[in-house]
């Protein structure tokens, strides 16, 4: 066989695996205080953050994907060691822990990845991240001059390393991985721990150091890193932050697009005219390396969230949704500034900005070189009045709170104030719990419940008798939400509340997070705390009968604590109770002996899965059994129809645990959040905090529960659920994520530059104003509900005209968009009456549905 010469043999390749050989060719990174340098060429760097368990490994080559395309550059993440050491020494890397799989569809995707390994994540995930075993070694205290602690961390520091150099992921290999992190925020608590606190934070530096990856480490939030790492920022705003020592680069490890939520919190937002200006600002200043943390946050399936009180979605109000959408306007407004600030790229990371101060609040970075290029960031920093500049010899209108972007200094092609990108219509569409016969008719079923009821208390054999109340963490050790704390009294025949017919008082304190109280097998009161203080006292009368009372008591947890000094020894569980209304006073119960049983009967037998359902007697139904505490439902059903993601609705239930097919849903809770605190409008001016901007007062904090499409099969899928304190199961629902519409507001004056065909300097690049609809795929335009050109007013679904419009409106947008999957709409003499009104500069603002 005749051998082709190899420059043949490379032209023969298709692109796919030519682009493997690049990657696999190792790359030198290094950097100095401008930027990383990546092969000798410097890098301004945008970065997501995605979270490989928070989402299912199906999901993960759309979400790098769809992250690409918003124009990101590196994908990031933390790497979970309580998921990946369950016990010490047992390692799983398997389905949602599947680092390996995860990186190398960032590799295969073209990017670089961010690996944060810590192993201390925070990351409102359970423990930080560390093993809770870990805490029960003897003599351990996390986070400090430990031996155990920090032999134990070197161990799976060194562990993941070494899997990592076994796949050849370092970009010294040639793999994807540019930068990795040790330990996380440290900074806040180093303090706390004294002279221990200082000496860990050294070591941990140098231990990671020592393990010779080729690539540069990063310590976020370390206000004393030594040299040998980069300290990096994490805030809402990091323009302004400077690195410890001078040859290093600004990155930004965490900016914070949105905010977690609350069981019975608020529902946070943060505008996306916030977020581009704090973004535009960190470039403008220097920065060179940028990560949105989350650009997809995902899901804490199971039991996974920390906080305490984090609810089961980590959708962070991200850019990309929890359900693997595109949030838009801000994915899509993000996507314009990071095309803007990269036509930048060459001139900012090659040459020192000049700061020209334009009046109060207003100033310009200039970036110019010898060849006569020249790029500019105009910043209005005035949080309520927009200002007009002169700037070379040109006015430029900004906006409050806003930067615009001028790639040739001449030209505005971004403005962070003015949102041009089209905002999505999305909406959760119910679909009933079904189960069909035969593929051909769908005829429906009847569904069959099937019900298991846990007796409130022992059951089984006692785990222990002890005197007094005992740790509820301590105790279970994490392996369960769930403890019960039992006990009894005998009221005699004389006490007054049993012939007045009156209620005595049941007085709980506990350190958290809930409990819910039953006096002879019937639920009497549930009490608990919330995301910002976990201690909580129930008060609430009781029912008690002559002779001996049985008070059962479970104590619940809703995540353990993941940050915060000795964060490890926060506990859990009752402190005192007592019961008041007696004759003699008083009663406490709290020295008394109580007899302990860890877990649930129903998780003992493993009801969660198949493999354990004929260990107890299930009662069948056609209804099943409403408001009943402890009790377990069991159905078979179909999957909803078409491939939209899946949200189970849980807002007529109580509080309790969902799984399907095995696959752990998580805990659901549609507690409701505070009646007062919330917003009718957020003002994206000024500086975001995470109660700035709160909707969802009076509303459950969480109704809908991601189930991904993967964990469906086409039919017999077995939904569990285990309901606490009683709902309506009857009522429980499926729900389509679905895009049903979109809407676009532009106005004659936004920033109006074709990006991608942008001609850097040309000065010819101006093109008219358009508004860009596109519908999901598979789906157009089926009609316009709004379109108003003159001087409309409102958001997306909420438009209303002005006193200046035109009629033909409507009839234009449907000429140009009904039945197309997309459409462009000039704001054009052409196609709009511009003289019917004296309002400058006009806008035009469109509503259409999606089918």
């Amino acid at each position: 066989m005749k051998l082709l010469p190899p420059l043949l043999l490379l032209l023969l390749l298709p692109c796919w695996a030519i682009a493997l050989l690049a990657t696999a060719a190792a790359r030198n990174v290094s950097y100095d205080s401008r930027s990383l340098i990546i092969d000798g060429q410097r890098k301004l760097l945008i970065s997501a953050a995605i979270h490989y368990p928070r989402s299912v490994p199906e999901m993960w080559p759309k979400l790098v994907q769809t992250a690409k395309e918003g124009g990101v550059d590196v994908i990031e993440t933390y790497v979970f060691w309580n998921g990946h050491e369950p016990s010490p020494g047992n390692y799983y890397f398997g389905g949602r822990y599947d680092l390996v799989k995860f990186v190398k569809i960032v590799e295969q995707a073209g990017m670089h990845l961010i690996l944060r390994i810590g192993p201390f994540v925070a990351a409102e995930w359970y423990f930080g991240g560390i093993p809770v075993w870990l805490h029960y070694v003897p003599g351990t205290v996390f986070r400090t001059e430990n031996k155990p602690f920090k032999y134990h961390m070197q161990k799976f520091t060194t562990f993941i390393v070494d899997l990592m150099k076994q796949e050849k992921f370092f970009a010294s290999q040639g793999g994807p991985i540019i930068l990795a992190q040790v330990e996380n925020e440290y900074g806040y608590y180093e303090k706390d721990y004294g002279e221990g606190g200082k000496q860990y934070a050294m070591w941990a530096a140098s231990m990671a150091v020592s393990q010779n990856i080729g690539v540069p480490w990063i310590m976020c939030q370390q206000f004393d890193a030594p040299e040998s790492v980069i300290n990096t920022c994490n805030s809402f705003y990091c323009d302004q932050f400077t690195p410890i020592y001078q040859n290093k680069p600004k990155i930004w490890t965490e900016n914070w697009p949105g905010w977690f939520k609350t069981f019975g919190g608020w529902n946070p937002h943060r505008p996306a005219e916030d977020i581009a200006f704090s973004v535009a600002r960190f470039f403008q200043k220097g920065g060179s390396v940028h990560n949105y943390y989350m650009y997809h946050g995902g899901t804490n399936f199971g039991r996974t969230s920390g906080g305490p009180f984090i609810t089961t979605s980590y959708d962070y109000e991200a850019p990309i949704d929890e359900y693997g959408l595109p949030r838009l306007p801000k994915w899509g407004h993000l996507k314009q500034l990071h095309r803007a600030i990269k036509l930048c790229e060459h001139i900012m990371l090659n040459s020192q900005p000049t700061n020209v101060s334009l009046g109060p609040s207003l100033e310009a970075d200039v970036f110019t070189n010898s060849s006569g290029a020249c790029a500019a960031f105009i910043a209005n920093m005035d949080d309520k009045n927009d200002k007009t500049v002169e700037f070379r010899n040109m006015s430029y209108h900004l906006p409050a709170w806003s930067v615009s972007i001028l790639p040739d200094c001449k030209n505005v092609v971004f403005n962070t104030a003015k949102v041009g990108s089209q905002s999505s219509v999305v909406e959760m569409l119910p679909e009933s719990l079904q189960l069909s016969v035969g593929s051909a008719d769908k005829s429906l079923k009847d569904l069959k419940w099937d019900v298991f009821v846990e007796k409130a208390g022992i059951w089984g054999e006692a785990d222990f008798v002890k005197s007094g109340l005992v740790d509820h963490i301590n105790t279970t050790k994490f392996t369960t939400d769930y403890l019960w704390y039992t006990t009894s009294i005998l009221v005699g025949e004389n006490e007054e509340f049993l012939k007045k017919g009156s209620s005595p008082v049941l007085l709980i304190e506990s350190k958290g997070h809930a409990v819910h109280a039953f006096v002879n097998q019937e639920l009497q009161a549930s009490a608990a705390g919330n995301g910002t203080h976990f201690p909580f006292k129930l008060k609430a009368p009781i029912s008690l009968k002559e002779g001996k009372n049985d008070i059962a008591l479970l104590s619940m947890t809703v995540g353990l604590q993941n940050a915060g000094s000795f964060y490890e020894w926060v506990g859990a569980g009752l402190t005192s109770v007592k019961i008041q209304g007696f004759n003699n006073g008083t009663i406490d119960l709290s020295a008394y002996n109580w007899t302990y049983k860890i877990g649930l009967e129903g998780e003992h037998q493993g009801l969660d899965k198949e493999e354990g359902f004929g260990n107890v007697n299930w009662i069948s139904a056609s209804e099943p059994p409403k408001e009943q505490p402890l009790t377990w439902y069991k159905v078979i059903v179909d999957p909803p129809p078409g491939d939209d993601p899946v949200g189970l609705d849980m807002i007529h239930m109580g509080k309790g645990l969902a799984w399907l097919n095995g696959e752990e849903i998580g805990r659901y809770w549609p507690r409701k959040g505070p009646l007062h605190g919330c917003v009718k409008e957020c003002n994206y001016r000024g500086k975001f905090d995470p109660d700035k901007c709160n909707t969802g007062c009076g509303e459950p904090t969480q109704r809908w529960y991601h189930v991904p499409r993967s964990w469906f099969k086409q039919s017999g899928n077995v939904l569990v659920i285990f309901e606490e304190k009683g709902g309506d199961p009857s009522k429980i629902e499926f729900s389509r994520r679905k895009i049903t519409g979109v809407c676009a507001l532009v106005a004659e004056n936004y920033p109006s530059i074709d990006l991608e065909s942008w001609n850097d300097g040309s000065g010819s690049n101006k093109t008219v104003a358009t508004i860009h609809l596109g519908c999901p795929e598979d789906t157009h335009i089926s009609s316009v509900k709004f379109a108003s050109f003159g001087n409309p007013t409102g958001a997306c679904r909420s438009y209303t005209q002005g006193d200046c419009h035109d009629p033909n409106s409507i009839s234009v947008v449907e000429k140009v968009c009904l039945n197309k999957n997309r459409c462009d709409i000039e704001l054009t003499g052409e196609n709009f009456n511009k003289g019917s009104c004296l309002s400058e500069p006009k806008k035009l603002a469109v509503e259409v549905q999606c089918n």
